[in-house]
């Protein structure tokens, strides 16, 4: 299983996020670059030639995709945004149906000893009902903890970890949905409230 690649790189005093998965349905390595949570850029290839060799496997999607994912990062780095994502037609994905997470509660997930995150889960603007949601949760001194949950008939779906409030600021969250063979995967930062 590919989990993908999630980095933030600053360029000038703009930074980018740049999100790396593979989308098994499309048989797709896509590279998405964002700017305060708006997607700026693209850069995809397809792997369906390679697809259907026996020695072609999730090894080689991973280092293609890392590979991919580096190519994007020093172009950003380097200031040569022209090169860092394919120039593509606007309609051109319109095929690809895209899946989204959104997290609902972000100003509100504390509580109690508890870190309780509720997303929702859309296709093309529509819920994605049944979606797997896999969970990571890094914190400071402490191995990853992972979760699952399946998204309800509105896309909606909650988890519920104990965690000291103290710990968010250096702690973060990693979901990947997957849902009728498509993945999203979003990275969240956690951040202690000021009273």
């Amino acid at each position: 299983m590919i989990f993908g690649f999630n980095t933030d790189v600053k360029h000038g005093e703009t930074i980018y996020h740049v999100q790396s998965e593979a989308r098994e349905g499309e048989l797709l390595l896509q590279t998405q670059v964002f700017v305060r949570g708006r997607c700026v850029g693209k850069k995809a290839i397809s792997y369906a030639a390679s697809a259907s060799q026996a020695q072609f496997g999730d090894s080689q999607k991973e280092q293609l995709l890392r590979d991919q994912h580096r190519q994007v990062l020093d172009a950003i780095r380097e200031g040569n945004l022209d090169h860092a994502w394919d120039h593509v037609e606007p309609d051109s994905l319109s095929s690809v149906k895209e899946l989204d997470v959104e997290w609902l509660n972000a100003s509100s997930v504390h509580a109690d000893r508890s870190l309780t995150m509720r997303l929702r889960v859309t296709e093309a603007g529509s819920a994605a009902a049944g979606a797997r949601l896999t969970f990571r949760f890094a914190r400071p001194d402490a191995a990853p903890f992972y979760t699952q949950a399946v998204t309800d008939a509105g896309g909606g779906a909650e988890i519920k970890i104990e965690a000291d409030e103290s710990l968010l600021p250096d702690s973060s969250v990693l979901v990947q949905a997957h849902y009728e063979g498509r993945t999203a995967t979003r990275k969240f930062q956690l951040r202690k409230l000021e009273q």
